[in-house]
């Protein structure tokens, strides 16, 4: 009897949230049609103004590459300065859509917590957590995917690169953008710095504060994007993909805690072609347009002025200049984490510090939705 009354239950169920969902598909289709919140900007010079907010966050994949600190990390750290809370987390929720070993897990979480310390990230200044340690973010994670169609996930890019490469994925993978929403959402972010391959992630989020705030009332804000206007750092052995932690090159991949001796190794043998001038031509000569672009993001100088530089020289004393302007990058970075590895129990205080501190936003804003939900 009880079986037949929960399906019956779950029919009615699967009925009300189709209907709900045509109703509020043409209020989402009009809203749509309003431009997109993406702020496509180099970041701010000014402070935002009070009540704006930054989320975001990464997966403890254990010590960043330079392509994380291009890319992400290193606006991270100004972002601090120009708006007034800033959060980012250290997703571990999300990162166990793939298979993971517990014991290296926890280590990566204390890896990659130092290494966003050594970075510039200041507890006294932003927010640094573990997303597992706040359980509003799943308990938000789930009411969001009740008002999420199935459709709707289906489309994401990384639900169709990722589920056709094991054949077919978790529940975790096909849901996980919702999760995403819940840690943006939370915390009532306004700005959140994306790559492009995570725009359509967030454009549920922002689909998903509207239909809240449809249903429910006003409540949230819809986040904005800020897109990073750093290029993209690529691999040094295969110039036409991205610098990756995975790549089984291990000379591809320039990590935070390589040795200056690294640097100028993997540097050295980093694929170019055979003319020896240096000019900066992406599509043509990409490995020479990589060394150019990572010389330029590293020294804080534009393409053109590295170029000058560059002048007179071929390409393998270029080489040289390149490394040079890394490890000077790097080096303090690299110091750091290998005292902040050495002290794991100050790393744990700052985590638990970012908790309480991501706590008392949470909590609150978990209580006001679960009123309005009905809850209570």
């Amino acid at each position: 009897m009880g079986h037949h009354t929960y399906c019956a239950c779950e029919v009615n169920m699967a009925l009300s949230v189709r209907r709900n969902v045509k109703s509020l598909l043409g209020f989402i289709q009009k809203n749509c049609l309003q431009k997109r919140l993406f702020c496509n900007e180099k970041l701010p010079k000014t402070k935002y103004p009070l009540g704006s907010r930054v989320f975001s966050g990464i997966q403890p994949t254990g010590v960043p590459h330079l392509g994380n600190y291009l890319g992400a990390l290193e606006s991270w750290v100004s972002m601090q300065n120009e708006y007034s809370s800033v959060l980012y987390s250290i997703v571990d929720l999300h990162s166990i859509t793939q298979p993971q070993d517990p014991q290296l897990l926890h280590s990566n979480i204390l890896d990659m917590a130092a290494s966003l310390l050594a970075c510039g990230i200041d507890a006294t200044r932003s927010i640094l957590f573990q997303q597992s340690v706040v359980s509003e973010h799943t308990e938000l994670s789930w009411i969001l995917g009740c008002l999420t169609s199935m459709p709707r996930l289906r489309h994401l890019p990384q639900w169709k690169i990722k589920s056709r490469q094991k054949s077919e994925g978790s529940v975790g993978l096909y849901t996980y953008p919702v999760l995403q929403a819940a840690d943006i959402l939370l915390y009532k972010s306004t700005h959140v710095p994306v790559g492009e391959d995570q725009i359509q992630h967030l454009e549920l989020a922002q689909d998903l504060a509207r239909i809240f705030n449809y249903k429910y009332g006003e409540f949230f804000p819809e986040p904005r994007a800020l897109l990073s206007s750093t290029r993209k750092v690529k691999s040094l052995r295969d110039p036409t993909s991205k610098m990756s932690k995975s790549d089984p090159q291990k000379l591809a991949t320039i990590f935070l805690t390589d040795t200056p001796e690294d640097i100028v190794f993997k540097i050295r043998r980093a694929v170019t072609d055979f003319t020896s001038e240096v000019t900066f031509d992406p599509e043509g000569r990409p490995g020479v347009a990589n060394l150019v672009s990572l010389h330029a993001a590293v020294s804080g100088q534009t393409v053109e002025h590295v170029l000058s530089l560059a002048r007179g020289l071929d390409t393998g004393k270029y080489k040289n200049l390149v490394a040079e302007a890394v490890v000077q990058k790097l080096e303090p970075i690299r110091l750091e984490i290998q005292r902040l590895r050495a002290d794991r129990g100050h790393v744990k205080s700052v985590l638990a510090e970012g908790e309480a501190k991501a706590r008392s936003l949470a909590a609150p804003v978990m209580k006001e939705v679960r009123k309005l939900v009905g809850f209570s």
